[in-house]
This record gives structure tokens, sequence and C-alpha cells, in this order.
């Protein structure tokens, strides 16, 4: 099944099982999905069974959310202690959609759970007390934590009764946006088929030859290894070490969650040198979750001294810091952490890689101990170049049998789903859940200046104004309008001619790209009588030229947004 059907589906208010291989882009569909609901002003909750996965997502853990906790059972009394917390109550009662990341580590009694406090709070024998509820991973990664000697069937949330009582429509992306090597997709996909062939295996052991261009992160099983190399190289740095601390804001019990959970360390010393991790997306900045570099210099950032990290692709990013919100149902935020997306990166868990795609590593799995740390840990290289595989166990290639099975029938499952939802009988379904649920199937319109009329060009850029003020980003837009992100940026300049006012914070790149494009603007302007065009744009040209080249289009467009016109 492709994105987009899967997306029409979870529109459709169904109870939706969302799955498919590393890299498919199975959090983009989510993301998509909440944005689609808060611009309808529908209720979700946003939640992961951990909190490295809940921080991708901006959420919060489902046992944080639901009040379980850590606990394996709750009786009556424990639920009528819990509808006394008016937090709960208030959240729960504004909550429509329910949103369960990286299901695969949520045991079953835990999903059993859910299931009794929903269907307590809201009165309801519906199924989560009547919710629409969407749950995403895959079981050939990360299972739940359990003593060693649990049966896989008494932990995997797919043989719970509340998950036969869901019936959740399956979605099994098939599509694969990380890997762009067909040998990694193949041994990747045989892992999965539990058929690894001797040719893969030699591929695999010839990996252990392969020496990455650039710097690689190494992987490890088990933390007290990333923790010693982590150590050992930042120590043999030379120079002097700034430190940087996060702060938060906001609930105490949430702050707590979200130091645990967040990738980016509470306290980080840099030195020049020092090899690190984006663990944070943004596309408008260039990284992602996983983006590797070192620390090339430091910047003044309003009498603050931040890093400048030059990528293994050779782009310098001025680093700022990032906040990673909880936020409830609405959208308002709980609590927050803001430190800079760095972590150091000369080692990494197995645990904390997943969701990051890294084009280069040193992956250990000799000390393998868990079905699925294999696979995660190879499914985060995009091609076997990027691959030197220090050494593997038996383990390390081998899926749960029961995952195994469960995941045949889910793919068969997800085929019938897609011949029997008509893409037209979606679309209904789509407005009749937004009504049904007290959404509103067209907001209004932001304010915009008054006294402002709309020039001619403003019904040419309305489909880029409407996904802009969805909240998407500049790559999500350009992706969703099939166009290049410098287009959609003078869709952006065109949007800001209309409503100057227009807030573009979101976006907005380092001050001193800034400082540089708008200097240039001003000189281009003194120097050069023609710096507009007949329909008013600015000409980049000019721009371009003076800036000697050293900085590209897009960012210049980036840059102007925010510039002296």
């Amino acid at each position: 099944m492709e994105q987009a059907k899967a997306l029409a589906i979870l529109k459709s208010g169904k109870n939706v099982f969302l799955t498919g291989s590393a890299g498919a882009g199975k959090t983009y569909v989510l993301n998509q999905y909440i944005t689609h609901l808060r611009y309808h002003k529908m209720g979700v909750a946003i939640t992961a069974s951990t909190g490295i996965a809940a921080t991708h997502l901006g959420g919060q853990t489902i046992h944080s959310w639901c009040g379980m906790g850590v606990k394996d059972s709750l009786t009556t009394a424990d639920l009528k202690n819990l509808k006394t917390k008016k937090y709960l109550v208030t959240k729960i009662d504004k909550a429509k959609v329910l949103v369960i990341d990286e299901i695969s580590m949520l045991h079953k009694r835990q999903l059993e759970l859910i299931n009794k406090i929903l269907k307590y709070f809201k009165q309801s024998e519906e199924p989560f007390g009547g919710l629409q509820v969407i749950v995403s991973g895959d079981f050939f990664q990360l299972p739940p934590v359990s003593d060693g000697n649990e049966p896989s069937k008494e932990k995997f949330c797919f043989m719970s009764d509340t998950w036969v009582e869901a019936d959740f429509a399956v979605c099994y992306i098939t599509q694969q946006f990380r890997q762009s090597d067909n040998k990694l997709t193949q041994i990747l996909n045989e892992i999965r088929s539990q058929k690894v062939s001797e040719i893969s295996l030699k591929t695999l052991h010839q990996s252990q030859e392969n020496k990455p261009k650039g710097e690689t992160t190494k992987l490890y099983t088990h933390n007290v290894d990333v923790d010693r190399i982590n150590d050992d190289f930042f120590s043999k740095l030379k120079g002097t070490s700034k430190k940087f601390k996060a702060t938060t804001k906001g609930n105490e019990k949430l702050r707590e969650v979200l130091v645990k959970s967040v990738l980016a360390q509470e306290e980080i010393a840099l030195k020049k040198g020092t090899k690190v991790m984006f663990v944070k997306n943004n596309f408008e900045k260039g990284y992602v979750n996983g983006t590797l570099g070192h620390v090339f210099d430091f910047w003044d950032d309003d009498g603050k001294k931040m890093p400048i990290v030059k990528t293994n692709e050779g782009k310098n990013i001025y680093v700022q810091p990032e906040v990673w919100p909880m936020q409830d149902e609405k959208g308002k935020e709980l609590a927050s952490f803001e430190q800079i997306p760095l972590r150091l990166a000369w080692a990494i868990t197995v645990h904390k890689s997943q969701g990051m795609t890294l084009d280069a590593a040193e992956i250990d799995l000799s000390k393998t101990f868990e079905m699925g740390q294999g696979y995660v840990a190879l499914s985060r290289v995009s091609a076997l170049e990027g691959l030197h595989l220090a050494g593997f166990n038996a383990t390390a290639l081998h899926v749960d049998s029961l995952a195994f099975k469960a995941d045949k029938r889910f793919l068969e499952l997800s085929n019938r789903a897609e011949k029997i939802y008509v893409d037209k009988e979606l679309t209904q379904l789509e407005k009749t859940f937004i009504q049904n649920n007290g959404g509103v199937l067209k907001p209004l319109e932001s304010s915009k200046k008054k006294g402002k009329a709309k020039t001619s060009k403003v019904t040419t850029y309305e489909a880029t104004h409407d996904l802009l003020e969805q909240g998407l980003s500049l790559a999500e837009i350009a992706k969703k309008r099939e166009l290049s992100e410098q287009t959609i940026l003078r869709h952006f300049l065109i949007i800001q001619g209309d409503i100057p006012d227009y807030n573009f914070d979101k976006i907005k790149p380092p001050k001193p790209l800034i400082i540089q494009v708008n200097e240039a603007l001003q000189k281009a302007k003194e120097s050069d009588e023609e710096l507009y065009s007949k329909n008013g744009h600015i000409k980049l040209g000019p721009i371009h030229t003076i800036l000697k080249s050293k900085v590209d289009y897009k960012d210049i467009m980036l840059a102007l947004l925010f510039c002296e016109k």
C-alpha cells in the first residue's frame, strides 16, 4: 500500500494498524494525519510506547497519557482513583483520536489496560471507549520488555482480545524511502522472511572489510560500550570545551519524562572537532534525525557561542537550540525541553538509533541479545557501502517466529483493505468523521491585514497558502504539491507580499545567513536598477553574484523572507 492510500484510510475514522518495514515512512504518514486533525480542530492524543519514540512525534508515552504508569493491572478502585484526577478526565474527554507509535514495544497487557481505562472514562463499551485508535510500528523491531521466560504470545499486543475487538484496518506500507541500495534492501527483506541466503551472509561478512567514506557512527547493543567510546574520543580532543545545558518548562513530572526521553543530552560539552549527530528533523535547516558531522567552529548568536557543524556532506550548519514540546490534544504545550539538537556520535546504542537514518555506521552485533536488534541496526543505514559490520552473532539475523507469521497475515489483510476501501467512499467517510467528532470541515482562514486586498496572484498560490496554514514544513509542502522547494519559497515570497506581517518564524534560517543575504540585497539595490522584475519579484541573480555564488538560490530565497526589502 502507498502512503497516500494509508492516509486516506486514517482520515476515514477507522481504527488502523499502520505498519511496514523500517524506512517505509510510517512516522511521516502519522505526522500528516496529525496535521490534518489539528487543521480540522479535532483533539488528537499523540503517544508512543517509549519516550524516545514519543519525542519524534512531539507527544508523550501512552503510560503517562492514560494514567496506567508501570502497572500491570487495574482494579475498579484504581479506575475510580484515576477518574478523580481532573487533568486525566480533561485530556481523555478532549481526545477524539489516539495515536500510539512503536506498538511493537507495547506489552499485550498494557494495550488491554488502555482499552479498560478509556471504556471506564468514556462510559462506553465500544473499543477504546469510542476513540479512533491508530497504532503504528513493525513487530520485527524491538519487542516489549519482559522477563526472559515470557513466551511471545503472552507479550505481543496483537495477541490480545483488545486487538481483535478494535478490528484494525491494516495499512502495510510497501514503499521504501530509507534504503537506496538494492542489496541492503534484499538482505533486510530476507531477515524479515527468515530466509537469509548464502549470498547475503557472504555480503554481510564482506562488509567487515568496508571502509565507509568520512567518519562513521558506531552502533552497539550495550550502553557501557557506547559511553566508553564517546568519553575516550572526547578526552583526546585538544582545546577548551563549551557546555550547553538544556532548559525545561511546564509541568514538573512531564519535564522529567522529557529529560529521560529526548535524545539530546541534558548537558553536553563540545570542542572543535567533536563528532556529533543531529537528533531532530529540521528539513529547512538541512538536517534530519541522524545527520552526522563534526563541530567546525563556534558562532555568536546574540552573545551566546553556538556550534557550527560541518556535515559529512560538507555543509555548514549554524546550530541553534530546538524545542521538544509535549502537547495536549489541542496542540497546547504542557511541557518543553530546549537544547541544541546534538549528541556525541562516535557511538550510540541500537535502541537509541530507532527512527534514525545513517549514511555511514560501524555496527557491532556480536553481543546481540534480543531478536530484532540486528534488523533495527542494519536498517538504519541507507546503503551497504556505508556499513562496516564489526561482527554479528546468530541472534542478530533472527526475528521472532510469531512476529514472522503475523507479518505475513498483516500483508494479506492490507492487500484486502486496499481493495475494499474505495477512494470516493473514503472521502465521504472523512467528512462524516470530522462532523461526528465536532471538527470543522473548512476552518476559517487566518486573519489578514485589514484593508489589504488580495492581488490577482493570490489565487495562484492559495494551495501553498492553505498547506502553510496547516503547519506543514517547506519540505512537506513541496512534496505534497509535487513542486521544488525553490518554487514553494517563491510562493512564500508572494504570500508575504500580500500579507506583510505573515509569520514565517517556523522556517527562519540562522542569523548569519540572513545578515549575509540582507547585505547583498542592499548592495544590489544600490548597484542594479533592474533588481525587480516586471511583476515585482526580486531577481536572485544579482544577489547570487554579490555573494560570489557561495550561497545557493534556495538559501537566498529563504533568507529574503526575513530581509529588509
